[in-house]
């Protein structure tokens, strides 16, 4: 899994022009699943996620997890994250799951997250065309990839 986690004063989505999701300070969390992802990858993303100390404490450093500050988190698939861009223009998503292994791992990793944070996240819709807005700050992204644990 590749994700790509930014650090928002707020995020939506909105599909045919409509607000579908919508969050105040949190995590925009864009979320890539690969043909090789599985259960132990969703536990160790959430996990990691969960507790990475990107916010702000007292002193103005990064010394708090979205737990800590009972922030919002906005999770949304994309499988343009898998893109290989290794052989001409056009990216291959070869190694992007297909719907039938993504979404069950979607709908896992968005269960775990909720578990892990202890309370309900918001998502956009697997496989919709959405439109993602987004004041990122800081600006504060992070890459994350299953595949590069250690």
């Amino acid at each position: 899994m590749k994700a790509v986690i930014q650090r928002v004063l707020q995020a939506s989505v909105s599909i045919d022009g409509e607000i579908f999701s919508r969050i105040d300070q949190g995590l925009l969390v864009l979320l890539g699943i690969s043909n090789e992802d599985d259960e132990n990858d969703i536990a160790w993303l959430s996990k990691k996620i969960s507790q990475l100390r990107i916010f702000n404490d007292e002193n103005d450093v990064m010394n708090k997890s979205l737990i800590d500050v009972n922030g919002n988190a906005l999770v949304v698939s994309q499988f343009t994250l898998l893109a290989s861009t290794k052989k001409g223009n056009r990216p291959s998503y070869i190694q992007a799951a297909g719907p039938d292994i993504a979404i069950p791992l979607y709908k896992k990793f968005v269960a775990q997250f909720e578990s892990d944070l202890g309370r309900e996240i918001k998502t956009g819709i697997f496989g919709a065309d959405m439109k993602v807005s987004l004041v990122n700050d800081g600006p504060v992204t992070i890459i994350i990839d299953t595949k590069n644990k250690e």
